[in-house]
C-alpha cells in the first residue's frame, strides 16, 4: 500500500481558492485607496480653480472700482477754457 503525502488536490485547489480570495481582497483595498486618493485630488483642484476664478473676479472689481474713482486729469486747453469762464464771470 501506497500512502501519500501532502495535500490531497481537494486541499489544493482549497488553497488556491484562498489565495486567490486574499490576493483579490489586497487589489480591492489597493484599487479603492488609489480611487480615494484621485477622488480627493479632483476635489482639490476644482477648489482650487474656483478660487483662482474668485480671485481673478475680485481682482477685476477692484481695478474697474479704481478705474472709477480716479479722477480724470483735464488737459492745458480745458484749464483753460476754465480760467477763461471764471475771469468773464469776473468782470462782468
Amino acid at each position: 500500500m501506497l500512502i501519500a503525502c501532502g495535500p490531497s488536490a481537494e486541499e489544493k485547489a482549497a488553497m488556491d481558492k484562498a489565495r486567490n480570495d486574499s490576493l483579490d481582497r489586497v487589489k480591492k483595498a489597493y484599487d479603492d485607496s488609489i480611487s480615494k486618493v484621485q477622488d480627493a485630488a479632483m476635489d482639490k483642484q476644482k477648489a482650487d480653480s474656483t478660487a483662482a476664478a474668485t480671485m481673478e473676479k475680485a481682482r477685476q472689481d477692484s481695478m474697474e472700482a479704481a478705474a472709477k474713482k480716479k479722477p480724470v486729469k483735464k488737459t492745458n486747453e480745458q484749464k483753460m477754457k476754465e480760467d477763461k469762464k471764471v475771469l468773464q464771470k469776473q468782470k462782468g
